[in-house]
């Protein structure tokens, strides 16, 4: 396959309709606990913690099943995971509809946790560089401009629902968006990509035995761990709790709501400044800017107290800075430790990040019970401050995997 072709499959129409699958999956199992999360305490009378412990466990399940799911896409399943996971992540949905008890409440989470190892960016992006070859980096950059509107969508939708159905009412909708769209869309993109590969000879990238052990060996391995899993806790956090954080600052609930409506296209315009500049910036230089990016949003949400404008300020931080991550993670990884295994490699670094999202709605919880938003706002600014630290240690001792 040339590389002309590669591209051209890069921007085939199926790679925009998984772009709305993840789009439409993200929106009704990532973004709509924290759209609804004030709506959802006044149904239920469940305090925080409670109700984050759900996503919290469903994020523990994923980073566990996650290197499962990558085999299961190297044996050439991708494709059924992309359907039949969010058709599971829909029962799980629905099912926190009725929850009455915190034990229901928490089995439903379970249910839309091993759904998501099947869902989410890491199979989604497996099965794209798997079946595209050198197109993938093109469909993924795609994919990822789209599905970040998935926040600007869940949050004013969620406002709606929660103010016309309840919190729990609610996530039928949501459940209902994944069934009518998600699964539609996968069916016919997955389809589509099948076709494409069948009709060119896509060569597989080399996964030679040992390649993980090996990259493992190296200190730059745990030190993108590191730093990946700090900047995702603090976004699980935030993104968690952005509704009374941004309250606490002072913002009505409404103005919250916009504001935190913002990160999404603010993750958009930082993927877009990132393809415009092109070769003009390494990927180093790109990292470092993006983890620089989040912990000023840190600065910015700190200080909205004495002028609340600074709210949107941290929103197009945080959103461009956390948005940038996404694309740049598996680049970092490709350039710093090899290629070669490069699946058993970047899903091993995934983990990480995975637990940083899945410890987020816990930890915040527990911050906000003791501290109050302060606290959280003080220990998100110094994971963003750590994990611009690791990634400057680590462009300092450049990519030779010291």
């Amino acid at each position: 396959m040339t590389s002309e072709t590669e591209a051209a499959a890069g921007d085939s129409p199926a790679v925009w309709l998984l772009a709305l699958g993840q789009t439409l999956v993200y929106a009704a199992t990532y973004y709509s606990f924290p759209a609804l999360l004030p709506d959802l305490e006044a149904a239920t009378g469940w305090d925080k913690a409670t109700l984050a412990l759900g996503p919290t466990l469903a994020f523990a399940l994923l980073a566990v099943l996650t290197p499962f799911a990558g085999r299961l896409i190297d044996r050439g399943l991708g494709g059924e995971m992309l359907i039949f996971g969010p058709l599971l992540a829909a029962m799980g949905v629905a099912a926190l509809a009725f929850a009455a008890t915190p034990l229901h409440w928490i089995l439903a989470w379970i249910v839309i946790g091993a759904a998501q190892a099947g869902s989410l960016y890491e199979t989604c992006f497996a099965f794209l560089t798997r079946r595209l070859g050198l197109g993938a980096r093109a469909a993924i950059t795609r994919v990822t401009l789209v599905a970040g509107f998935a926040g600007t969508l869940a949050f004013p939708l969620g406002r709606v629902l929660g103010e016309s159905l309840g919190g729990q009412g609610a996530m039928l909708v949501f459940a209902a968006m994944i069934v009518l769209g998600v699964v539609p869309v996968n069916l016919v993109a997955v389809t589509r990509l099948r076709r494409i590969e069948r009709a060119a000879a896509i060569p597989r990238l080399p996964d030679p035995r040992g390649a993980l052990r090996d990259a493992m060996r190296k200190a730059a391995f745990w030190v993108i761990a590191l730093a990946f899993g700090l900047a995702y806790l603090n976004h699980a956090i935030l993104i968690t709790y952005i509704l009374p954080l941004l309250q606490d600052r002072g913002a009505g609930a409404t103005l919250a709501a916009t504001a935190a409506a913002c990160i999404g296209p603010s993750q958009v315009a930082g993927r877009l400044a990132l393809v415009a500049a092109g070769a003009r910036i390494g990927t180093g230089e790109a990292v470092l800017l993006s983890f620089a990016g989040v912990v000023l949003a840190a600065l910015c949400l700190a200080f909205a107290g004495v002028a609340l404008p600074l709210i949107f300020a941290f929103a197009l931080l945080q959103g461009a800075g956390a948005g940038l991550m996404s694309i740049l993670r598996p680049v970092l990884v490709a350039e710093t430790l090899g290629r070669a295994g490069f699946g058993a490699i970047s899903g091993a670094v995934a983990v990480a990040p995975i637990l940083g999202s899945a410890a987020g709605p816990a930890i915040g919880a527990a911050l906000l019970a003791q501290g109050g938003a302060g606290a959280v706002i003080a220990a998100c600014g110094a994971m963003a401050v750590a994990g611009l630290a690791s990634v400057i240690w680590l462009e300092r001792k450049g990519k030779g995997g010291a």
